[in-house]
């Protein structure tokens, strides 16, 4: 059996994003799926997605990104391109970047998370 561990070359953007992922997301239960689930949990074709999406933003916004908290700018990449209601725009964003950002996030498609007949994690 091979074991892939993406997960020890993380990024604290690509973690930010996957925990916001996690928690923001439900299961059929309606509970949020860090409730039950964690980064592990996540397939590896939909942790091969985020990583890609979470590289191609950061290195096409990296001036506007450049000494900031990559954790939270993650956490708020995952609001914003999936239009929770939360995001680059609403604080902690200096303005003009926070409306960079947003335009920039809200260019990539929605994502919903679902829990599979595998019990992992799938987009």
């Amino acid at each position: 059996m091979v074991i892939t561990n993406s997960f020890t070359q993380l990024t604290g953007f690509q973690l930010g994003y996957m925990m916001a992922a996690l928690w923001s997301s439900t299961g059929d239960d309606g509970e949020p799926l860090d409730k039950n689930f964690g980064i592990f949990d996540i397939g590896q074709d939909t942790v091969d997605e985020m990583i890609a999406d979470c590289n191609k933003f950061t290195g096409d916004n990296a001036k506007d990104l450049e000494d900031e908290h990559m954790g939270l700018a993650g956490h708020d990449f995952w609001l914003t391109r999936n239009s929770h209601g939360a995001g680059f725009w609403d604080g902690g964003w200096e303005e003009n970047k926070g409306k960079r950002l947003t335009i920039a996030a809200k260019s990539f498609p929605d994502i919903h998370l679902y829990v599979g007949d595998d019990k992992k994690i799938h987009a």
